[in-house]
Parts: C-alpha cells; structure tokens; sequence
C-alpha cells in the first residue's frame, strides 16, 4: 500500500493543495513506498506566515525554557531510535545501524544547543567612557529556513534547526522529496516536546517551495546542503534578497597515505570510509593517494583483498556493509562514471557493475568498485561520483601529493595517514580544505566546532554547528548606556569618544 504523506505547517499535518507528488522509493526492492506533496508558492507562503506568527512568542521565552524543550526533544527521539532509523534506512537505503549514526550525529548538535543559555552570553564593558558602559546582545533574526539533502535526512535537518531554534528563531525545513517521513516525524516530536505550533514547519517539495523561500523577505536566512551547482544557485539568489546562506557543495576527499603508514589499518579506514552508505556521503573517501609506487602496490592490493569480502545487501539485513543507492537515477550515474574511467584508460581493478542481491533483484545495488593509476584529468578524479567507487591516485612524493588535494576545485575534506608528526603537522598547516583528518579518515568535526568546506564546497562566511551556528542564526545588537545623573556637560557637536 502506498502511503499518503503530507506537510506539517504550524503543528498540523496538512495535505498537499497543489495536486503535485512525487514518488518516494524503497531502494531495496524499486518500488513506490510513498507520495509526497509537492507545495505550490501559495502554500510555501502560508507556511512561512505561520512560522512569522509564532516566532515573537518563542523568542521572548528564555533560553533556558527553550533548552528545556530541546531536552524533552533528545528524550523522545532516543525513545523512538529504533524505529526512525528503520524508517530511515526504508526511504534511503542505509543500513540501520548507519541510520542510527545519521540520527545520533545530529541529535550530538540538539545537545550543543542545548548550552544555549551559554551560547547567548553577550559582552560587558563598564566605564568605558565617563559614566558610560557598553555592551552587547545576541537577538533571533526572526523565520529562517533550511533545505537539506536526501543522504542525511535526519543529521543535516537538525543541524540546521536546533542552533536556529534555540536562538529563538522559527524554522521553515524543505527537506529532499526522496525520504521527508523522518523529517515530518521530527516536527512531531519537536511539538510534543513543548516547541509551540508554528516555530518548526516541514514543508515539502520541488524548485518552486526552493524558490519561494529564496525570494520571499520574510525568511532572514538559509542554510542548504547538496550539489555545489545547487549550492552556488542558492547562495546567489538568497544574498541577492538580502538574505544570510551557508551553502555547502560538492566534495572529493583525499586520503594521503606515506610510506610509513600502517597499511593493514589504511585499507580498513579506506574500505569504510570509501563505501560505507554507498559512497552518498559529502565526507567519503573517494581518492585514496599513496606516496611512492611500493606504497600504491601494497596498499591496491590489501584494498582489493577487503574490497572482494564486502556485503552488499538489502538495507535492514544486519549483515550487510552497506545497501542500495537512494534512487535509480544513482545507479545510472555510478555506471556511466565506470564506464567513462575505463575508456579514460584508469586500471579497474573491482567492478562493482552486474551486482544483483538476491530477493532484491529491482533494488538500486552497484558493487564496491576500484580504480587504480586514475589520472587527475579523469572525470573520475575530477567530479563527485556519489557513489561506492574508490579511485587510487598514485603521487611520486609528498609534495605532489599535497598539490592534488590543494589543486582540486572542492575542499571539504581530507586525511593523511602517516606516523610521522613532522609531516602530518605540515599538512595540516599547509592543506587548503576545511576539515583535516590526521589518521582519521572522515574528519567530520564534534558538535562543538564547526562544519565546513573550501573552495567550491562551501558557500558563505559562517559554517554548519559550533559556535559559528549560533553567529549566523542571530544578530548583535551593541548598547551604549549613560545615566547622568550629576553629570553636567554642554552640547556637543563632535562625535563622541571615549576619552
């Protein structure tokens, strides 16, 4: 049976008023599990209004009554993990336990938030003239929005909505049509929690809810997470209104691995950092780029080892290392990304084409795949596959090594394996990407620090989480007070200083 889905504007489940849907698959067996309502302008616009009517009311309450509702928020989820995560993994195609990651990870935000009493803290400064102190706030800008990918369905929302929500502000979410359940489940929990009706609103659809919340002045700001064509269009368009954005693109991570490497523990890291979710993460290996030609031979050959023992298999099979891709669309573009490093002249050294799991013959599977001695004027090095296809980019010495990732047009992330301090401190120093893993293959920084690429993977002076999360979901607003009683001075008309 097909279920019908719907929007959740201003604490209600509302039906779609378009008459537009699109399907939403079980990647596992290519089968429509769903519909979703796709919101015409009019309805994007009366979500907005609700969220415009709520949000005095939660700003004026105080921050720790608002921390108190993300509190009661991260009981309920963790009551429900069970079951998100199976709902989850049913629309994309994750494994349950990487569902399970994919909530945790986002609920680790909700628990930074949720210092929001600290988080607001302005500055104080007493006499700083002749009776004069000065200081500074922290306010909400008011209804922001945020538009989130199908890959992290539930991570990506609540790192865009928590900070937002506990600053005060209201919270208009277009997520991906591809898997909206878990995102319309936590509005719901987000309203038993205490948030009041209208502060988060889940709206779905296509470009036009996309631009709808672009071009209307009610939303303050954006925050938005996919392909960095999408990126870079939202971006343009959002400042254009006069809006704040934090757009976040495309990626190619680099693994640098040095001679003096523990290859055993690098094929390990690669496999899963490379594969796992089928390679649909922005932070996945997808270049692994050993130093000197004895390193490349030994480590192809300890991945081609691990990569023969991988499980692919149906999303809720707890033997499974990852499952199927989101969509069909996906496989046709992981296939034609093979096919293209073949006749490019890159090494295949795993085809992961033809894989068929048994009782999801329909499923959206493709093999772990590895190329070797891939040139970096591929279109297999040059652009995000987002897909389980690990390219092996063979570096003469560290330098050239250092280029590749330096060179390359995205700079989300990227690792160095390596036992030597020396060498990894100038890396880190030296690399021009966002987020540096040292032995760590997806750097994916806590809570409490900041999420963001370079060049053309990011977009926008503030990142994702951290503290920068709370700057960009607020404005501050500077006083300077003089009570003068007792003070006598004549009129003045130079601007003054604090002398």
């Amino acid at each position: 049976m097909v279920r019908e889905l719907t929007h959740f504007i201003g604490g209600q489940q509302v039906p779609g008023a378009s008459g537009r849907f699109g399907d939403v698959y079980d990647p596992n067996l290519g089968e429509v599990q769903a519909r979703v309502p796709l919101a015409s302008k009019s309805e994007v616009e009366q979500t907005i209004a609700n969220a415009e009517a709520a949000q005095p009311e939660w700003a004026a309450t105080n921050p720790q009554r608002r921390a108190r509702v993300l509190m009661k928020f991260l009981t309920l989820v963790n009551d429900e993990m069970d079951s998100l995560a199976a709902l989850l993994s049913s629309e994309h195609g994750k494994t349950i336990a990487d569902a399970k990651g994919d909530i945790q990870r986002g609920l680790e935000v909700i628990e930074f938030a949720v210092g929001i009493p600290h988080l607001l803290k302005g500055e104080y400064t007493e006499s700083a003239g002749t009776g004069i102190d000065v200081y500074s706030m922290r306010q909400p800008l008011g209804v922001v929005a945020g538009i989130t990918p199908f890959n992290f369905p539930a991570m990506i929302p609540l790192w865009k909505a928590g900070p937002a929500l506990a600053c005060g502000n209201a919270f208009v979410l277009k997520p991906s049509e591809r898997d909206p359940s878990v995102p319309l489940r936590l509005a719901e929990l987000f309203l038993e929690a205490g948030l009041p009706e209208g502060v988060f609103n889940v709206v779905n659809g296509d470009k036009e809810a996309v631009d709808t919340i672009l071009h209307d002045p009610r939303i303050k700001a954006v925050g938005f997470v996919g392909s960095t064509p999408i990126a870079q269009y939202i971006y343009e368009t959002a400042t254009a209104n006069g809006k704040r954005a934090q757009c976040f693109g495309g990626a190619k991570n680099h693994a640098i691995v040095m001679p003096d490497a523990d290859l055993d523990d690098v094929a390990d890291q690669l496999i899963g950092a490379g594969y796992g979710s089928a390679g649909e993460r922005c932070m996945a290996i997808s270049v692994a780029v050993p130093v000197g030609e004895e390193t490349a031979d030994r480590l192809v050959e300890k991945l081609t080892e691990r990569v023969h023992k991988l499980n692919v298999g149906k999303s809720d099979d707890p033997g499974a290392d990852y499952g199927p891709l989101v969509g069909l669309d996906g496989v046709d573009r992981v296939k034609k990304y093979i096919q293209q490093g073949i006749d490019e002249g890159a090494e295949l050294v795993v085809d992961g084409r033809g894989l068929t799991v048994e009782g999801a013959e329909n499923g959206y599977f493709v093999g772990a795949t590895l190329f070797d001695r891939v040139g970096k004027e591929m279109s297999i090095y040059t652009d995000e596959i987002f897909g389980p296809v690990l390219s092996v980019v063979r570096a003469g010495d560290y330098q050239e090594a250092l280029a590749l990732a330096n060179d390359h047009e995205y700079g989300n992330g990227v690792a160095i394996f390596t036992r030597d301090g020396d060498t990894a401190r100038d890396f880190a120093a030296k690399v021009q990407v966002g987020m540096v893993g040292i032995n760590v293959p997806i750097p994916v920084p806590i809570a409490y620090y900041t999420f963001g690429g370079w060049k053309r993977s990011g977009f926008g002076d503030l990142n994702q989480h951290g503290p920068d999360s709370i700057r960009f979901y607020t404005k501050t607003k500077t006083v300077t007070q003089r009570w003068p009683a007792g003070l006598k001075e004549s009129n003045s008309f130079v601007i003054p200083t604090m002398e």
